[in-house]
């Protein structure tokens, strides 16, 4: 049995303790880790500092060293979200259905875990602890397996979880990381199939259509962030660029970050003006059709066919013309990921027929598109946004890590 196995193994066993575990275990459980992870926040910064400064010797671009580090502002921020799911309302044992059949048999729905889930994700040690706080609450098991990037950051925030859940009397290995940052550990895990229940890909494209198309475990596709902002003709121009510079540059590196913007041609000009000196106090790089370049000229460059897919997670801009919504729709329908997608306008119609056209789990009317987050959505925290439309589509909060069993109470009938 290989070293993943035998975690597995592990981790499928804590599955049935935690399953029967009730509510105020589970937040009591809760309650350690984030007391611990605040009591032990040196170990945890200073196995963070090892990172970045190692992630700075590679070469690492400035929007993803900012996913990487930690602050105790943002520590705080962990800890806060901890709690916030410590208030949420435990799905598990919910009966959704419950009915009298003419035999006589009482047939219902309960939310039960779905076991064991095992997440592999890039370089955000926010997400080791937001995952294992959600799974642990939702009657979960997780198996987490990091990039190298964050390895010791995540390394020292599993230990202090793992410490906490001890002193709560529930098994440790309730949460585990894997500490082969290899490919292969990640090809393994992909088909652990007798102890992983699913499999959740955190990260870049490039990442989650790797586990799409190779895990034999079944896969929930989240984070591929192309999202798009239309600018209307009849938008409020000086929103409009706050939204967008809020949208790109509050943090590029995160999947609901805006990676291009369509802007009608009516007010492109006007537009761009009050825009672009904001995008440059960022140091942003505008890749721009041919109508937009002419527009600001040495302040932007010419976009690649390519970049019309790209999600950059830096400060690259792409920037395209568009004649009307229609367009723009078509565009973002063809491009997008269905992951968030905003339209800027005043007119309440173009806004319903966006909202009603526009394929994806999250579509804004005037406001940027980094509310796109479990806990903005009032989930406390979430695992990672779906972008597909099987069981969770959209920020995965406890319910979406949930699946149901029927439960039937009878008196002896027996079946004809």
């Amino acid at each position: 049995m290989t070293v993943l196995e035998q975690q597995g193994r592990q981790a499928k066993k804590a599955s049935r303790i935690l399953a029967a575990a009730g509510e105020t275990k589970k937040n009591q459980a809760l309650r350690m880790m984030a007391e611990r992870l605040d009591k032990e926040r040196e170990r945890w910064l200073a196995a963070n500092a090892e990172d970045v400064a190692a992630a700075k010797e590679n070469g690492m671009s400035r929007a993803m060293l900012d996913r990487l580090t930690l602050t105790d502002q943002r520590i705080d921020g962990i800890i806060a979200s901890i709690h916030q799911i410590i208030a949420l309302r435990d799905p598990i044992g919910t009966v959704t259905k419950m009915e009298k059949r003419p035999n006589g048999l009482i047939i219902g729905r309960r939310r039960v875990p779905l076991g064991v889930i095992a997440i592999i994700y890039e370089a955000r040690p926010n997400v080791t602890v937001d995952a294992a706080a959600l799974c642990l609450k939702s009657g979960n098991t997780c198996i987490l397996r990091g990039g190298k990037e964050a390895f010791h950051s995540n390394k020292a925030a599993v230990e202090i979880m793992r410490e906490a859940l001890v002193q709560a009397e529930l098994p440790m290995d309730c949460v585990s990381l894997v500490a082969d940052t290899s490919r292969e550990s990640a090809n393994e895990l992909m088909h652990l199939n007798e102890y992983v229940d699913v499999l959740i890909p955190r990260g870049g494209a490039g990442l989650i259509r790797a586990v799409a198309k190779n895990a034999s475990v079944p896969v929930i596709r989240t984070g591929e962030g192309v999202c798009h902002i239309y600018v209307d003709k009849e938008a409020d121009l000086d929103m409009a660029a706050r939204v967008l510079m809020n949208a790109k540059c509050s943090r590029p590196s995160v999947c609901n970050a805006v990676e291009c913007v369509l802007i009608h041609e009516e007010i492109e000009e006007a537009f761009l003006q009050k825009v672009v000196p904001m995008l440059k106090t960022k140091q942003v790089e505008l890749r721009c059709d041919s109508q937009a370049l002419a527009l600001v000229g040495s302040q932007g460059v010419a976009a690649a066919e390519e970049d019309w897919d790209a999600e950059y997670d830096d400060y690259i801009l792409a920037v395209r013309t568009v004649k009307d919504m229609e367009e723009a729709i078509e565009f973002i329908n063809e491009h997008g990921t269905g992951h968030s997608e905003s339209i800027l306008t005043a007119n309440y119609f173009k806004a319903q027929h966006f909202l009603d056209v526009v394929d994806a789990a999250a579509v804004y009317v005037n406001a940027s598109t980094r509310f796109t987050d479990g806990g903005e959505f009032g989930l406390g925290a979430e695992i990672g946004i779906s972008t597909q439309k099987m069981h969770a589509r959209g920020p995965m909060g406890l319910e979406e890590l949930t699946t149901s069993k029927y439960v039937i109470y009878g008196e002896g009938q027996i079946r004809e």
